[in-house]
């Protein structure tokens, strides 16, 4: 893998570091990019040697969303591939950050827009640089919210908050987003990386199988009745009662020492 690649890929205390990479183009998703990323991020969710993802960009952008100089490119070309893109590319890749059974942070080291925000609201955990931003543009150009957007935002920060960012496409620099919980930490934008270094390893050293059922029965609850959010608890801690790893933390906890936990 060179520094030609749409998309840079790097492994360190268990945690594998996706990086966009068209610092030019604002890490801008091209076919290629959206490809690249979709099977990057299955790959790292099958990968057991992998036990935290974290999503960034190069330069000094996270991700400007959807290239528009090669969707207009294909449209005048009669090419119906950016017609697909929502059900090809996009769809995909929001279910596979949200479903990896292991922690998704997004280390947002830039403006992100588009289809590029929406991917961060999909995250876990959102860590933004301070010269970070957010936008939500689809009706400046006439369309709709897609990539989950229209799921993840109004869970994060409420359906009114989420309304006027999109009706009004109005952006959101970094300290508003951390006071309306749109993310979780800003940092300065020299410390973003080592940052979400830290925060992926801390992660992928903990108990990764009780972290995949957490993630699946808050998404499980988000769209559920309570007596359904009740038994997807249920069957998760009845799973999770039986892992090393619940064993290995009791065990620790009575010795007092710190649990060593492998992921089952």
């Amino acid at each position: 893998m060179t520094t030609d690649d749409v998309l840079l890929r790097s492994d360190s205390d268990r945690v594998r570091t996706l990086i966009l990479n068209r610092p030019k183009a604002y890490n801008s998703l091209t076919v290629e990019l959206k490809e690249r990323l979709l099977a990057e991020l299955r790959d790292a969710s099958a990968d057991p040697g992998v036990r935290a993802i974290v999503l960034t960009g190069a330069g000094k952008a996270f991700c400007a969303g959807q290239d528009l100089k090669e969707h207009i490119g294909l449209l005048e070309a009669g090419d119906d591939a950016p017609l697909r893109t929502v059900t090809e590319h996009y769809n995909p890749i929001v279910r596979a950050i949200i479903e990896a059974p292991k922690p998704v942070i997004a280390a947002v080291n830039g403006p992100a827009a588009g289809a590029g925000a929406a991917f961060a609201y999909a995250a876990d955990l959102r860590i933004a640089a301070a010269s970070a931003n957010f936008l939500m543009a689809f009706a400046n150009v006439g369309l709709g919210p897609d990539s989950g957007a229209s799921w993840t935002l109004q869970r994060l920060i409420g359906y009114g908050r989420a309304a006027e960012l999109m009706l009004l496409a109005r952006p959101v620099d970094s300290a508003e987003a951390l006071r309306i919980g749109l993310v979780g930490e800003v940092v300065a934008d020299e410390d973003l990386a080592a940052r979400a270094q830290d925060l992926a390893a801390k992660l992928a050293g903990g108990p990764t199988a009780a972290y995949a059922k957490i993630k699946g029965t808050l998404t499980a609850a988000a769209e559920s009745t309570l007596e359904e959010a009740l038994a997807e608890e249920d069957a998760a801690q009845t799973a999770l009662g039986a892992t090393t790893d619940h064993h290995e933390a009791v065990a620790a906890f009575v010795a007092k020492r710190k649990p060593d936990f492998i992921g089952s």
